[in-house]
């Protein structure tokens, strides 16, 4: 049986990396994940590898079926090896891959909010040629053609990720024109963030059917206008049982230099989208609050309420790497829970 592996990985660009992918034919139908093979590509043309020392490793990590090929089809997401079999200086997965073995007993897990935006050529979906459109007040969640663009895409690219069994638990449209969010989870560290590299290509690919862009700078348009972001929904085993221990998770993420250990690796652009406006608190001050979106942490009211649950780090941007930010919330959050005894 012939079919197409659309090999996928997260490239070397800087100060944010992009996805690529190419695609492979293989003759027999392997027996699993492990039995795919490992193939490479040229890292010089990925800002990967000089061209002296061009070859990279491609080695397969997650798998699922191509909602865009269909039939036996299938997308392959893969870490980046140097070919000593180690992990290439721009694998991020690796370091995670680490931290959730050593504080699996903790069992954390996490949701991801993906904001992102539509373009068609160089200006927002919804924006009109030349000028604005009204200001920011019934998109949010919004119905009729009026102040919704874009939902024929966004109905595509859920229809697409639930055919390749991702975990989506949602979408609705965000508060500026064009702007869209969808969410994966809760699942483990490594499992929630494949499935969102994956759900990210997904976006990428599917818009261009329908001839427009989709972006995750975390503030497409400057001014008046809310930025994207992908705020993370982090929880252990221990506050989902008890709430002392959701107050440990979120003063941890506050202690020493934490707060800008955590922020500097959010997302670039993070200071123009954390401004204390818009729903978002300063990049340079840390706090939490229940109930609170203008904090950079919030306790859901039903948390308080129910003694357990989950806190909300509204800080992440949209183009934010999510192995490198639930690496730093498992470090940071677990690491005083085990500190305080509470696991």
């Amino acid at each position: 049986m012939t079919f197409k592996a659309e090999y996928i990985w997260i490239d070397g660009t800087e100060p944010t990396a992009k996805l690529r992918s190419k695609t492979k034919i293989i003759t027999d139908a392997p027996a699993g994940l492990d039995a795919l093979p490992i193939w490479g590509f040229d890292g010089s043309s990925t800002n990967q590898a000089e061209g002296s020392s061009s070859d990279c490793v491609l080695k397969p990590v997650f798998s699922c079926p191509d909602p865009i090929r269909g039939g036996d089809d299938i997308l392959v997401l893969c870490e980046v090896l140097d070919t000593d079999m180690t992990p290439h200086p721009s694998n991020t997965r690796a370091a995670l891959a680490e931290l959730s073995e050593r504080f699996a007993a903790q069992e954390p897990i996490f949701g991801i909010e993906q904001e992102y935006t539509f373009f068609k050529g160089a200006r927002p979906l919804g924006f009109p040629e030349g000028g604005f459109p009204a200001a920011q007040g019934g998109y949010y969640c919004g119905v009729g053609s009026d102040e919704i663009f874009g939902r024929d895409v966004v109905e595509a690219h859920l229809e697409n990720c639930l055919t390749a069994g991702l975990g989506i638990s949602g979408i609705n449209a965000e508060v500026m024109p064009g702007q869209w969010e969808f969410q994966v989870g809760p699942l483990a560290p490594l499992e929630v963030s494949d499935q969102l590299w994956v759900a990210r290509w997904l976006l990428y690919r599917t818009a261009e059917d329908f001839e427009v862009s989709a972006t995750l700078d975390p503030k497409p348009v400057k001014g008046d206008w809310n930025g994207a972001g992908a705020h993370t929904n982090f929880s252990t085993k221990a506050m989902r049982e008890g709430y002392d221990a959701i107050i440990t998770a979120a003063e941890s993420l506050g202690e020493g230099s934490k707060p800008m250990d955590h922020v500097k690796n959010y997302g670039a652009g993070i200071d123009d989208r954390l401004t204390g406006l818009h729903e978002t608190a300063p990049w340079n001050e840390y706090s939490y609050g229940v109930s609170d979106r203008g904090a950079s942490v919030r306790i859901p009211w039903q948390v308080e309420k129910d003694g357990k649950g989950y806190i909300e780090d509204r800080r992440p941007n949209a183009n934010v790497d999510p192995y490198v930010v639930t690496r730093l919330l498992v470090d940071t959050c677990c690491t005083a829970l085990e500190k305080a005894g509470q696991v």
